[in-house]
Parts: structure tokens; C-alpha cells; sequence
């Protein structure tokens, strides 16, 4: 007869509990490991939910996320590193979308949307990139009047203005000849100054709200507000994975303008 000792009782009784870790439990985890910069590990919590539930909306955009900020650490200009990179913005793109799907009005679907799309549209080519561009102004512009305290959309949103606005004239007008493009003219200086500062207004620990928004300054040739701007980054807490890398830039940014003159008008 066999017997059952003390430590096989428990062990019968641990099991059962291991394997039946809640959605809600998951997505905790998910949360703990974010802000511990542990993205991956996340994604892997987030995903859990999603095999549990396909329809768990705050699951499938967190997923988005987290799969992003796993994506931007593969850096690099290789083919091999691009298409890993590229391949993985794409599952977050799958995912946002079907946070959408399920949840039209969350604010945090349309954004996961435009972000990903924003970092997946910085590899591809002229049509692509155009048309990524009008899905980017579209779902970050849903997200905020779906939330207007939303910060990722206002960065997400003034990103946009400031890179269209960065394109040349020659580069615009060939985007809207043969791509369609007409949207582009929406773009603006002062919309993107007024998301970003709205970004860092709303979250000002991010360090990456400063740096756009610093080199948004620059841009305009408005060095003493950048040079304001990049000097409150350095002693900001790293709340995401490629802090460090931005701190640096902002110090490199900081030295190169250090002298230069605000434009009068």
C-alpha cells in the first residue's frame, strides 16, 4: 500500500492552485513587471490572459505595450534585426487592434494603435509611411477626445506634427501627388508644441516627453526653453526600458545647443 506522507499532501495540494492563476492575477503580474522594466516578462503575463480570454480588453492593449517596449530594445540596422524588430511591432499592432475591436470607446485601444504604428512606420517607404501616417493622426486624435488627460496620445499626436512638419516641401508635396497624402497639411508647429508640453504637464517624470518636446524647441530654434528642458531630465527616474539611452541623448543634445541663441522675430 502506498503511503502518503506530509509532503506529498502538500504538494497535491499546491498544484491545483499553481495552475489556476486568475486573469486578474496575470494581469497584476504584468503590471508589477512593467514597472519593474521587465517587459518581456510582462508580455508573457498579458499574453496568459489573452489565451484565458480573447475578448480582455486591458489585457490585449497592455500586451501592445509591453510588446513594444521589447521591440524598441532590438536595435540596430540589419536586415535580420529590422525584420525581428518590424515582426514584432506588427503582433502589437494585432493586439491594439483587437482591443479596439472589442472596446471602441477606451482611449487606451486607439493609442496602443497609433504608438505601435508609429514605431513600425519609422522602416518602412514613402506610400507606407504615408499611410501609417494617417491611422497615426487618426487613433491618436480618437484617443484624446476619448480622453483628454491621456499622454501617451498627446506625445503620440504631437510626435506626428513634428515630424510631418520636420519633411521637406519637396517631400510633402510628392506625398500628397502620389500618395494621397492631404492630410499632411494639418500639420503644425504650435500643435505639437501644445501635445507634448500637455504630455509633460500630464506625466512629468516621463523622460521621454522632455526630450521630444526639447527637441520640438530646438526645432523652432527656441534653445533656452531646450536647454531647460533637457537639464530637468538627467535627475528623473528611469520609468522605461530605454531611459538610459534617452538621458544620454538629452546630455549630447544639451552640449550641442549649449551656446546657441534663442531666433528673434
Amino acid at each position: 500500500m502506498r503511503v502518503v506522507t506530509p509532503l506529498l499532501l502538500l504538494s497535491l495540494a499546491v498544484r491545483p492552485v499553481a495552475a489556476q492563476v486568475s486573469a486578474a492575477d496575470h494581469i497584476a503580474m504584468g503590471d508589477s513587471a512593467e514597472r519593474a522594466l521587465r517587459p518581456d516578462e510582462a508580455l508573457r503575463h498579458y499574453q496568459a490572459v489573452v489565451a484565458l480570454d480573447s475578448t480582455n480588453y486591458v489585457a490585449m492593449w497592455k500586451a501592445a505595450r509591453a510588446i513594444a517596449d521589447v521591440a524598441k530594445q532590438v536595435q540596430g540596422n540589419a536586415d535580420s534585426l529590422v525584420r525581428r524588430r518590424d515582426s514584432l511591432y506588427t503582433v502589437g499592432r494585432g493586439y491594439a487592434e483587437a482591443a479596439v475591436r472589442v472596446d471602441p470607446n477606451g482611449a487606451d485601444g486607439h493609442y496602443a494603435v497609433a504608438m505601435a504604428l508609429g514605431r513600425l512606420s519609422l522602416t518602412k517607404g514613402g506610400k507606407e509611411r504615408v499611410r501609417f501616417g494617417k491611422i497615426i493622426f487618426d487613433e491618436s486624435s480618437r484617443a484624446i477626445a476619448l480622453d483628454s488627460s491621456h499622454a501617451g496620445a498627446h506625445h503620440v499626436l504631437g510626435a506626428w506634427h513634428a515630424n510631418v512638419r520636420r519633411l521637406s516641401g519637396i517631400q510633402r508635396f510628392f506625398a500628397k501627388a502620389l500618395f494621397g497624402g492631404g492630410f499632411l497639411s494639418r500639420a503644425n508647429w504650435d500643435a505639437a508644441v501644445r501635445h507634448l508640453e500637455r504630455a509633460v504637464a500630464l506625466e512629468p517624470q516621463d523622460v521621454y516627453h522632455r526630450l521630444e518636446l526639447a527637441r520640438v524647441y530646438v526645432d523652432l530654434e527656441r534653445y533656452t526653453a531646450a536647454r531647460e528642458m533637457l537639464s530637468s531630465i538627467e535627475p528623473l527616474p528611469d520609468g522605461d526600458v530605454l531611459d538610459p539611452e534617452y538621458k544620454r541623448e538629452a546630455v549630447e543634445l544639451l552640449n550641442e545647443i549649449r551656446n546657441k541663441r534663442d531666433e528673434t522675430t
